[in-house]
């Protein structure tokens, strides 16, 4: 972190020199110090095989959102409506959170406008959501999301309750009244 600010300085600076960047470094420790980030606690467990279908999906979904919104622009253009929802997500994990908040960033389509940690509540501007049904639809999706995050990255205790929580048994529990 150290580093990176030293660097931004030296960089708005446009002045690399040793003194300029001893000078940074002063101003980044009363940052670091004045200003400290809450620690970000890594699962230590990470899951090639979910990592790499996370990808592939990932890249599938910007695709695909390109093209629906492009389509939106031409198509329907200022009569296209979207909505701000709160989304809910199961983890606590900080990491998780930010994570489902950029990968939904990245996606064309949809924007974080806030997180309330204490919750883990995504607040997101959708386009093209204009009905409940397309609301809980889009919640849903955001899900998946964190799902397949979970399954890529999240601790051990994260994954086995995705993985219950997935299972086609407790899919039919869930069905019966």
């Amino acid at each position: 972190m150290l580093l990176l600010l030293v660097f931004v300085w030296g960089a708005l600076w446009q002045d690399f020199s040793p003194g300029n960047l001893i000078f940074g470094a002063i101003i980044a420790l009363v940052i670091v110090n004045l200003f400290p980030l809450p620690p970000v606690v890594l699962s230590g467990r990470l899951n090639l095989w979910y990592c790499v279908k996370l990808f592939a999906w990932f890249l599938g979904q910007v695709i695909a959102a390109s093209v629906h919104v492009a389509w939106l622009a031409v198509v329907r253009g200022k009569q296209t409506r979207s909505s701000v929802i709160a989304v809910p997500l199961r983890t606590d994990s900080d990491l998780i959170v930010m994570t489902v908040g950029h990968v939904l960033t990245l996606i064309p389509g949809s924007f974080v406008l806030d997180v309330d940690r204490s919750s883990s509540t995504l607040y997101l501007h959708y386009i093209d959501v204009d009905s409940a049904r397309e609301v809980e639809k889009a919640r849903e999706n955001i899900r998946d999301i964190e799902r397949r995050l979970i399954m890529a990255i999240g601790s051990q205790d994260e994954y086995e309750a995705i993985k219950n929580e997935c299972s086609p048994r407790v899919r039919r529990k869930k069905e019966q009244p």
